[in-house]
């Protein structure tokens, strides 16, 4: 089979990728589309990607539709991504919010929120660097929510498991601290310890819905190197609903490509990518 992507099969895909996910394709991204929806076609032994369109829109077919966003979507991440945030973490926000608690200014709970966490990297990284520094046995409770569009990338998320040259993007400490090298048939591979699993829950969430139901509030939210996909009426949706769920005296963390510009959202700019709301009372956030 060598099927070809017409125009009116793009226009088609796109326009609804766009509704339902909020990711705009330009129009140079057609080759990529044609690259990474050609498998779904010889699967079903489709002849054409109009005929794959036509059975993704299918009643009943809500299933496949999940397919065509999971290979839609760009699954692209690694621990530690940007390590300006963890240290701004480490240097800034971790000893305030210490010192808030022993004072009983604040409570010895934490959540954070990896909105777009693709294949795990990214919230495991953040479950290591509040594990450090606020240890259960210590009081502290860490709750890490992770979510992203694809089912295939929360699956191996959930998994948690890497090949070992993946550990060299992993400081030191933490991958002794957290890390489990593995053994006979998992030799060659690393896996994410049991406390790190034990305060990351992964779910599917589309942050183009209208609400985020049921997430609640958090004191991090990571949302980085996503917002590159979204047109300005989509990211200023997102934005929206994302501040919705932020402590007052709350983080959250762009991709370095990426700010607040062209949205609706108002906020104080912590550091670069790093944004705080306008009513925070945080020290950090003046």
């Amino acid at each position: 089979m060598n099927a070809r992507l017409g125009d009116r099969e793009f226009r088609l895909i796109q326009e609804w990728v766009y509704r339902e996910a909020g990711i705009f394709l330009a129009p140079v991204k057609k080759a990529l589309v044609m690259a990474r929806l050609g498998p779904r076609l010889r699967a079903l032994g489709l002849d054409s990607y109009a005929a794959y369109f036509q059975h993704v829109m299918a009643k009943g077919n809500e299933d496949e539709r999940v397919r065509m966003l999971d290979c839609i979507c760009t699954n692209e991440t690694r621990f530690f991504r940007e390590p300006a945030h963890f240290d701004f973490l480490v240097r800034e926000v971790c000893p305030t919010w210490r010192e808030q608690a022993a004072a009983e200014r604040r409570s010895r709970r934490i959540r954070g929120w990896s909105a777009a966490c693709s294949t795990g990297e990214e919230p495991y990284s953040l479950a290591m660097v509040l594990l450090s520094r606020f240890p259960p046995d210590s009081g502290w409770e860490v709750e890490i929510l992770a979510t992203d569009l694809s089912t295939r990338a929360l699956e191996r998320a959930r998994a948690g498991l890497w090949p070992l040259d993946k550990a060299r993007e992993i400081p030191q400490e933490h991958l002794r601290a957290f890390m489990l090298k593995g053994v006979r048939s998992q030799a060659g591979r690393m896996q994410v310890g049991p406390l790190v699993r034990s305060v990351v829950r992964f779910e599917r969430l589309n942050l183009n819905a209208e609400r985020y139901s049921g997430v609640g509030t958090f004191d991090l939210i990571f949302c980085r190197n996503v917002l590159i996909y979204f047109d300005p009426a989509s990211k200023s949706g997102v934005l929206r609903r994302l501040m919705r769920h932020l402590s007052p005296t709350g983080y959250l963390f762009l991709g370095h490509a990426e700010s607040l510009a062209g949205s609706t959202v108002q906020a104080r700019c912590v550091q670069p990518a790093v944004y705080a709301p306008l009513a925070a009372g945080s020290p950090l956030a003046a």
